[in-house]
């Protein structure tokens, strides 16, 4: 049996997938290869927690934590029903991660609960992105900190719109968004802190959209992303869920946990708009979200004076 045990082991540790065992205590005891790859965490830092203590805090698409209640592990030890849902959980460097898990009960000879084991696969945009991306540094529109589109290429991609808007009807949506406080942690933790916050975010934002929607950042600790086919209110949707998402990510430095909020401002694109005009419309949508307490979405088309 020992031996079964081992070569069970390497078979799940040579899976694409993430795959890890709980005991009825919702404890792991196993994180195979796909997991660490998936995570960045190494089953030395996984195996032995429970997964309600806030590693991977796998959160809902509005940024909604699971562990508080909505856990679907705690439900199949509960009734012994298999589970599948899409969610994000938190990437060891800070970010989150769109994840398809699939959760099942593990059951003795008996037929008694024991345990559970949950699959889970990258949901992130796979060889369309890695081609996109390999393109875009050729042409040098990548901005090489984030990884998200640079600021030339941000221009580009919403005047490419502009022009659709304008010949076909088609509609789309426009998100700037700010880190609040983006300062604070420069001063607080250093200047690398904050680029790895910044990455952290470009990550998250870039998770929470669509392959065939847009990210770039503009400048600083600002970026903008462009959405397709949607109208006030879908965009207020996807903007919403982008922020629940940044709001629930964590850096982790040393003893230090970083977390940082955005505030975003959303605007509908019309006929008429400019580049220059339609980003000026999120603008102040953006800072009606900072003066309303930061960490919210204003919709241009709902705020007054942004229009």
């Amino acid at each position: 049996m020992q031996a079964d045990g081992a070569f069970y082991r390497a078979l799940l540790d040579n899976l694409y997938d993430g795959v890890y065992l709980l005991d009825s205590g919702r404890t792991i005891t196993y994180w195979n290869r796909g997991a660490e790859r998936i995570t960045g965490f190494a089953a030395s830092e996984v195996v032995g927690s429970g997964c309600r203590d806030g590693i991977l805090r796998h959160t809902d698409g509005q940024g909604y934590c699971l562990c508080d209640g909505q856990c679907p592990v705690s439900f199949t030890l509960q009734d012994g029903r298999p589970r599948e849902a899409d969610v994000y959980l938190r990437h060891k460097d800070g970010h989150r991660v769109p994840v398809l898990v699939r959760v099942a009960p593990v059951r003795d000879a008996a037929g008694c609960i024991t345990g559970a084991v949950e699959v889970f696969s990258d949901n992130s945009p796979k060889l369309a992105a890695l081609q996109r991306i390999e393109e875009l540094r050729e042409l040098a529109l990548l901005d090489p900190l984030t990884g998200a589109g640079n600021r030339r290429y941000t221009e580009m991609d919403i005047n490419a719109r502009l022009q659709e808007t304008r010949r076909y009807g088609w509609s789309f949506g426009l998100l700037l968004v700010d880190i609040d406080h983006f300062k604070k942690v420069n001063d607080t933790y250093g200047h690398e802190a904050g680029d790895e916050v910044l990455r952290m975010v470009a990550r998250t934002l870039l998770n929470s959209l669509r392959p065939f929607d847009f990210l770039g950042r503009w400048g600083g600790e600002e970026f903008v992303a462009v959405i397709v086919n949607v109208g006030a209110d879908r965009l207020r949707s996807v903007a919403e869920r982008a922020r629940g998402l940044v709001a629930q990510s964590v850096l982790t430095k040393g003893s230090a946990s970083i977390n940082v909020t955005v505030s975003i401002g959303a605007a509908v694109a019309r006929k008429d708009d400019t580049v220059g005009a339609i980003v000026a419309r999120a603008d102040r949508s953006m800072y009606a979200s900072k003066e309303a307490g930061r960490n919210r979405v204003s919709v241009a088309e709902e705020v007054q004076g942004a229009v």
